[in-house]
């Protein structure tokens, strides 16, 4: 077998600006014949999140690399929907991907079924056939809306068609020698352990108590027993049975590497978290047990949402679905292409900077903007495995102002007020134009989501009835005049409180007016930042009630 990287250091190269081309390297030293197979894999156990997308979104950032070197790759994803239900989630998903709580299903139902195949489960939404199946297509819809070509992959077919049936036969038949490698790593491990999990024919509960192998009439015989499920306990019915290899499963430990010989895996990216168990001991277990070569293995580190750590059973989440109404599907692949190996954080109310970031790097990759050696570089290899064609003459309209725009409701003014402002160019294509606008949508979503400064009705088509008094009017013209000077949002927010003291005004009722004019309301949002990221023109009109 030949030398396997590191999952760490396969990361590392003094010679490629890109991860991804330096994980290429490796699999290319690794890989025989072709398809090169790129795998992932998850137990659908609830809502799908953009956390999901994180070995789907890297392996298929290898793929586009491996691709542009001319292999050809098969990118696949395991439902490993044979596990059992340990726990009841707190928040379901329907096939449109709404969320909704366990008063709207039939949660009775679920918590009866503890402890059972995610496949032997009904679907809580009636339009599946089973729990694992209503999660794993959601899981392939969210995928598809990346634009991600993946082929899903269930186990629990993989175990009914016979295709782990050899491997488990030869896994039980070296049943001593598994014990022995397992004890490194996992403790419990006694000399009556064998590694399967058989399916109890009276209650469908997996148990993992198996009192006899007959290898030649490819049997198990077993007892039901009880199961731990983190501090609770699944009690199992105490029925004695037999059933075949293809009517139960291997444990995790032993059904990766499993995986690894059927699907013949080149590569599989995986969180830190599988890092110092699983990938250990699945690498032993292939080498000693299984008899397969392992594939390339990868580790990145898990993000976090708005700080806390994503969680389908906490119901701290984001789907992917709800990341897309905000940001275009480019950016989410952007997110994920930068270096997996440093922890971040997926902030919704901050989603604005990451915009930023993208259009900087998109600049970069067409020479539009300074950039040292390196940003250059990895500009030009990663830029083009983000986006689903590489087009010069598409436009990005700044996300802040896209919000902006968002807050009038008429299309040829947005479009009309981001030409005044050099935001579309006189030459653009209609395309161009179109796609650009696009953003405007995600971008009012977010405010609306987050609530933010832009959440308010800008009144532009007509100035709102007001009625100020002569000190007023004339400290809004000065304001005006400052603005039309050209000064940023902080100096016009200092600016602001100088003026309501010069003509002596409350300052509150100073703020008021500005938000009368814009808003008809008589609050928002910090209003010196807010003015100038609207299009000066409107804004110092406005301010003089000219219009």
């Amino acid at each position: 077998m030949s030398e396997r990287p590191d999952p760490y250091a396969v990361l590392d190269s003094d010679e490629r600006a890109f991860w991804a081309d330096a994980v290429a390297d490796a699999v290319e030293s690794r890989a025989g014949s072709e398809p090169i197979v790129i795998k992932g894999g998850v137990s659908p156990s609830g809502v799908p999140h953009i956390g999901h997308a994180n070995e789907i979104l890297r392996g298929a950032i290898v793929a586009a690399v491996l691709r542009d070197r001319g292999h050809e790759v098969r990118q696949v994803f395991t439902a490993d929907d044979r596990d059992r239900l340990r726990s009841i989630p707190r928040t379901l998903a329907d096939l449109d991907g709404n969320l909704v709580g366990l008063g709207e299903v039939d949660a009775g139902a679920l918590g009866r079924n503890l402890g059972k195949p995610y496949t032997d489960i009904p679907d809580p939404f009636g339009c599946c056939d089973s729990y694992g199946e209503h999660f794993t297509r959601l899981l392939k819809q969210e995928t598809e809306k990346l634009g991600v070509d993946v082929e899903f992959v269930s186990n629990t077919a993989l175990y009914e068609d016979g295709s782990f049936e050899d491997v488990t036969r030869h896994v039980l038949a070296n049943r001593a020698q598994a014990r022995e490698v397992l004890t490194a790593y996992q403790e419990k491990i006694d000399d009556e352990y064998v590694p399967f999990f058989a399916r109890c024919e009276s209650c469908g509960q997996l148990t993992e108590t198996i009192t006899d192998v007959d290898i030649d009439a490819g049997t198990v015989s077993y007892r039901c027993t009880d199961a731990e499920a983190g501090d609770d306990t699944i009690e199992g019915c105490g029925h004695e049975g037999t059933t075949g290899l293809r009517d139960g499963k291997l444990p995790w430990r032993f059904e990766w590497p499993a995986q690894w010989k059927v699907l013949d895996v080149d590569f599989e990216p995986f969180g830190k978290d599988h890092a110092e168990g699983s990938w250990p001991s699945g690498v032993d277990i292939a080498e000693t047990v299984v008899d397969v070569e392992p594939p390339v293995g990868m580790v990145y580190e898990w993000f976090t949402l708005d700080g806390d750590a994503l969680s389908s059973s906490a119901g701290n989440i984001v789907t992917v679905g709800e990341v897309l109404e905000i940001l275009e599907p480019e950016v989410v692949r952007y997110f994920f292409s930068k270096a997996p190996l440093k922890q971040r954080d997926f902030s919704i109310e901050t989603v604005d900077q990451l915009v930023d970031e993208f259009d900087a790097f998109e600049r970069r990759y067409f020479g539009e903007t300074d950039a040292d050696d390196h940003q250059r570089e990895l500009a030009e290899r990663a830029y083009p495995t983000v986006v689903d064609e590489i087009r010069e003459e598409r436009i990005r309209i700044p996300y802040t102002f896209a919000a902006v725009l968002g807050m009038t409701d008429d299309p040829e003014q947005r479009e009309a007020i981001a030409r005044r402002e050099g935001h579309i160019p006189d030459n653009a294509s209609a395309w161009a134009v179109a796609d650009a606008l696009e953003r405007v949508e995600r971008a009012s979503e977010w405010a609306r989501r987050t609530d933010n400064a832009f959440n308010y009705e800008l009144k532009r088509a007509e100035i709102p009835e007001t009625d100020f008094d002569e000190a007023t009017g004339r400290a809004l013209d000065e304001l005006a005049a400052f603005v039309e000077a050209g000064h940023d949002g902080d100096e016009i927010q200092s600016r602001i409180f100088e003026i309501a003291e010069e003509y002596g005004i409350d300052v509150g009722d100073f703020f008021g007016a500005g938000y009368r004019l814009l808003f008809d309301d008589t609050e928002g949002p910090k209003l010196g930042p807010f003015l100038a990221k609207l299009d000066a023109e409107f804004v110092v009109g406005r301010l003089r009630r000219e219009r």
